[in-house]
């Protein structure tokens, strides 16, 4: 048994296809066939119910096939600590960053990554937050931008950021001509929202239940665009992250809270085993410098 091994087990427990699995792994079918078939003779268990249409991980399947991840990861990070041993700044970083965030940050922080961390390649992954706290978990990505908290107790974490709330409103709504808003004076509005897995939407309705505000039932926004799109067209009004807020909009108004501002805090996470600590808190410092900026 090898570390090879190991990644064809993983490889076909992803696609459930040998097929794919051996394309993914850049061999031919018979050799990872071959490969797994003497990995369950080593270990004594079946690993895979197979039948001409089908591959199912058996019930010890699934156990090793975790184990194995495991292994695999702390693979990846004993590689990436000797690497870092002699430039810690350097190689690849799979970054995540939710929806609601990236194409409002991301413009700023790129450019300003680069300059700062030149021999670093970003490879940014834009998913809800389910899924990036999933592919963290299982080595997918190396750190992620996510609203805090998250409970994890695998998970380090450093603020990067309070981003506060705007209320988005059509210009000819009874708010638009206000310099600023209480969220009192909210109460009975009708507040259009995103979908389920926005954490945006968990922050929102946060507001909404403590102001007595109602949802749209008639319509949910997959993005932050749509949303702006619909309160333009005179539907209703909405929570805009500050940093989406885009000045002289002709048909959407963007009104400041007073005290107290509903915000959000974004959180740069990462896996404690990482080996990268010492870069993601660079990450972090930087993220930190370019937001305070753009808040100014």
């Amino acid at each position: 048994m090898n570390i090879r091994d190991l990644e064809y087990l993983v490889a076909v427990a992803d696609c459930l296809h040998f097929g794919q699995a051996a394309n993914a792994c850049n061999v031919s079918q018979p050799t990872l066939s071959m490969q797994l078939k003497k990995l369950e003779e080593t270990l004594g268990v079946q690993l895979f119910e197979r039948n001409n249409k089908s591959v199912l991980l058996t019930t010890v399947g699934h156990d090793i096939t975790t184990r194995a991840r495991r292994i695999l990861e702390d693979t990846k990070q004993l590689r990436l600590a000797a690497k870092a041993a002699t430039d810690p700044f350097a190689g690849d970083l799979r970054l995540g960053i939710f929806p609601t965030l990236a194409p409002y940050l991301l413009p700023a922080f790129m450019p300003k990554c680069h300059e700062a961390f030149p021999r670093l390649n970003m490879l940014l992954i834009e998913e809800k937050t389910p899924e990036l706290l999933h592919q963290l978990d299982t080595g997918k990505l190396d750190c992620t931008m996510l609203a805090m908290p998250v409970t994890d107790d695998r998970l380090d974490s450093v603020k990067l950021f309070n981003e506060p709330f705007v209320l988005a409103v059509p210009i000819k709504h009874k708010f638009a001509t206000r310099r600023s808003i209480t969220q009192a004076q909210l109460h009975h509005e009708t507040m259009l929202l995103l979908e389920d897995g926005h954490c945006l939407r968990d922050q929102a309705l946060e507001v909404c239940q403590a102001q007595g505000i109602g949802e749209s039932e008639s319509f949910r926004a997959t993005s932050l665009e749509t949303l702006r799109h619909m309160v333009a067209a005179g539907n209703a009004v909405t929570l805009m992250p500050a940093l989406a807020a885009r000045e002289g909009d002709a048909w959407v108004r963007y009104i400041p809270f007073k005290n107290p501002v509903p915000s959000r805090t974004i959180g740069l996470y990462w896996r404690k085993t990482s080996a990268r600590t010492a870069l993601f808190r660079k990450l972090a410092e930087l993220t930190s410098r370019e937001a305070a900026l753009l808040f100014k």
